[in-house]
């Protein structure tokens, strides 16, 4: 929504919205945009008269603000409603849906096209290093746009990415998630599918063809080209990918076509997971008409995303990593990549379970074996969390911490940690301003005593 707040600041509206807790770095691009921003949802926001009132999917019936709407008889549309009407309807639209890494292959491919002298618009799910800014209108005809598949508003149960109707589609993914709306895999499966049926015939689908619930998916019926990708070789897979100069945390990886080498990436960036989102956005890059040789290149010069294995800071050589992992998958994929891009250092994890689905346990019992590539996890273990987190410690064995609370879970982190560790912080929120607790923990005890 605050994406969605910046375009339409972009195409001349005066926008205010409401939220609670906000944090950076959506909360500093708000700000820097001049976009009022109004703490909670009381009804009292709404006597400004607005002319129209987009509805975010976290705002329910019996929110005064939600009724104050309702009784008042304001025009209300969702975001992705309104998106699709004003911004995205004379656009080509490239659209990166999936479970995982939608963030960072989305981020990706506008670099891409951007490098390519096209200026696409776009819409991402936090805020590119190479653009700082999670959204703009843009002055080409592509915009790109991270299809979320979570459901849309109060009013409006399907998928987001229904609405976006692309011409370029990428299925990067799909696991179980989102268990407060969507009973089981296969109602996930489902609302792929209605994105699938969106996408023209003369348009494409990139998946992984390594994914057998995207597979499955896609036999439910198809009517675009598919280009299939993978980080192995498959015979679906027409975009593959082999570590290069013995990078073995994929930091250099050569870019193959029906087994044919087509360039080679070197970037910051470590783990096969993002080799493969790579794939991905230059087989769809390819498709708006951007050369292969032209999307490699932009990539060597692609800085990442915000939030996403983002070194917040260092103390003592102890290194302190931001990342938005919080499915079981994602935390395995980002312990990896650091594993092997660190060696034998050790490697903290910390965790906090605060999505909907992590707080309602449907990953208990996979997420011990998500962190076997940590030397230690600390798990945050807030009292209202609802369920119990015993086995998860007990299966953790001696490797395993939980703390109740940010504050003494940083004081109790840091007096843990020695020189050369790799702190890893996974969290889809702010995690109370952990990062930064800890840093300041650890240079106060770096600092010389009196």
């Amino acid at each position: 929504m605050g994406g969605i707040a910046a375009i339409a600041r972009e195409a001349g509206h005066r926008v205010t919205g409401s939220d609670r807790n906000v944090y950076p770095p959506m909360s500093t691009q708000l700000e820097s945009l001049g976009i009022e921003l109004i703490e909670g949802y009381e009804a009292g926001q709404l006597d400004a008269r607005p002319d129209a009132v987009l509805v975010g999917n976290v705002m329910t019936r019996g929110q005064p603000v939600v009724e104050a709407l309702l009784d008042r008889g304001i025009p209300y549309f969702s975001g992705p409603e309104w998106l699709a009407r004003e911004v995205l309807r004379d656009r080509w639209v490239l659209a990166v849906a999936g479970t995982h890494g939608k963030t960072t292959t989305t981020s990706m491919l506008a670099w891409i096209l951007e490098r390519a002298g096209l200026e696409p618009g776009f819409l991402i799910g936090g805020v590119p290093a190479d653009f700082g800014t999670s959204a703009r209108l843009g002055r080409g005809s592509f915009f790109v746009i991270e299809a979320d598949e979570y459901d849309t508003a109060f009013f409006d149960k399907r998928a987001k990415f229904v609405h976006y109707r692309p011409r370029t589609a990428i299925l990067n993914n799909l696991e179980y998630d989102h268990a407060d709306i969507y009973p089981d895999v296969a109602s996930i499966q489902r609302q792929f599918h209605h994105l699938v049926r969106t996408v023209p015939g003369a348009g494409r689908i990139l998946w992984n063809a390594g994914d057998a619930r995207l597979r499955e998916t896609l036999a439910m019926g198809c009517w675009t080209p598919l280009e299939g990708f993978s980080r192995e070789s498959l015979p679906e897979a027409r975009w593959t990918a082999r570590p290069a100069g013995g990078a073995q945390d994929y930091s250099g990886f050569e870019v193959l076509e029906d087994g044919r080498p087509r360039g080679t990436v070197h970037w910051s960036l470590m783990g096969a997971h993002n080799m493969e989102n790579a794939l991905a956005a230059i087989a769809a890059a390819r498709h708006a008409g951007v050369p292969v040789g032209s999307a490699v290149e932009s990539l060597n010069s692609f800085q990442g995303v915000a939030r996403r294995m983002q070194l917040r800071g260092e103390v003592r050589g102890i290194r302190v990593y931001d990342d938005f992992a919080h499915h079981p998958t994602a935390i395995a994929t980002t312990v990896d990549g650091l594993r092997r891009r660190v060696g034998a250092a050790r490697i903290v994890a910390v965790f906090e379970p605060r999505s909907n689905t992590m707080r309602m346990g449907v990953h208990r019992d996979r997420l011990a074996g998500a962190f076997s590539g940590a030397d230690a996890v600390w798990l945050y273990t807030p009292r209202d969390l609802g369920w119990d987190v015993a086995p998860v410690l007990a299966a953790l064995g001696e490797r395993a911490h939980s703390r109740d609370g940010v504050e003494v879970l940083a004081k109790d982190l840091a007096r843990s940690l020695r020189p050369g560790d790799h702190v890893l912080i996974m969290s889809n929120g702010g995690f109370g301003g952990l990062h930064g607790k800890l840093l300041k923990e650890l240079a106060a005890q770096a600092a010389p005593q009196r």
